[in-house]
């Protein structure tokens, strides 16, 4: 194992050591709003919210997934915030980055906005709808689906496949109708790749579910929208990583605007998170060329199924 694999799994269990090192506070304080636990003074909680965001940061770039989608699970698990304080930060946490990707992705032609704008139009409105349910449903409940959620994203992440150029024998009518295609020139082999997609209906049916549920449980949808923009829908894989990043900062804005509304964001969360989500990221992008993708990809699944099991123990009351 080289000293950057070492490393990586170093951070992994600085993450797991330190949210577990916040567990005893949590007993009392499972329930409460961003207060100091008891013997704790007030700023540790920032504080530690900073170091732990930073390395939840470093792990999301180098396993591939959103920042958000690490974010509520662990910080609602370990940390004495309200469940509602903590997904209206995750949705600005993802949002943040899908806002500082979007441009660049658009200018180097991999984001496709024909192929967003429909997708966005449904994932958007829906994540409204998820987010008034979200709050209209007691803790225990969300914290119950949260935790099966967060588990059905290990399961995906465990067996879901990629592909880079899938086959598309012909566009479907409904894609042909929204001139949902494009060509893009591939770096690393010069090929200029003509692209279209199909089962486009299907797709849009399966993006109400993932904007319910971006909405709901205040998750960065990265790990929902690329399997099914790629396998499902027929996009290469570098537009649907793409176009996904550029999808969030549109779905996460309306439902942000539903936890903001109703008082749920506050910067006690915020800034510390999005200091160290956008430190870690920097960090991370650095790591990620040389790497062992294998061994992160395992420390995230790890970190994500350790935070499901938690959240379905808070829910339960265990």
């Amino acid at each position: 194992m080289t000293k950057l694999n070492k490393l990586c799994l170093a951070a992994g269990v600085c993450l797991l050591l330190l949210t577990l090192w916040a567990q005893p506070a949590l007993a009392e304080n499972a329930a409460a709003a961003p207060q100091a636990g008891d013997g704790y003074p007030w700023w540790v909680w920032p504080l530690l919210l900073l170091v732990v965001t930073f390395v939840m940061g470093i792990a999301a770039v180098l396993g591939g997934v959103g920042g958000g989608v690490l974010f509520v699970p662990i910080i609602s698990g370990f940390f004495p915030f309200h469940l509602d304080f903590v997904r209206g930060c995750g949705l600005l946490v993802a949002l943040s980055g899908a806002l500082a990707a979007g441009p660049g992705l658009l200018k180097l032609n991999l984001a496709s906005l024909r192929l967003a704008i429909p997708v966005a139009l449904i994932a958007s409105t829906f994540s409204i709808v998820g987010a008034m349910i979200g709050l209209a449903l007691p803790t225990n409940v969300i914290q119950i689906s949260l935790g099966a959620t967060i588990l059905g994203i290990c399961a995906l992440m465990l067996t879901a496949k990629k592909s880079e150029f899938p086959v598309v024998p012909q566009a479907d009518k409904l894609s042909s109708a929204l001139r949902i295609y494009g060509v893009y020139q591939e770096a690393s082999t010069g090929q200029v790749i003509d692209w279209k997609i199909h089962r486009t209906p299907q797709g849009l049916l399966l993006f109400i579910v993932i904007g319910v549920m971006a909405g709901m449980f205040g998750l960065g949808a990265g790990w929902a929208n690329v399997p099914v923009l790629n396998l499902l829908m027929g996009a290469p894989l570098k537009i649907s990583v793409a176009t996904s990043k550029f999808l969030l900062s549109i779905t996460d804005t309306s439902a942000a605007w539903i936890y903001m509304n109703n008082g749920c964001v506050i910067p006690l969360m915020v800034v510390p998170s999005l200091i160290g989500i956008m430190l870690g990221s920097f960090v991370g992008v650095r790591l990620l060329k040389v790497a062992k993708p294998g061994l992160v990809r395992w420390i995230v699944i790890g970190m994500l199924g350790f935070a499901g099991i938690r959240a379905l123990m808070k829910g339960l009351g265990i």
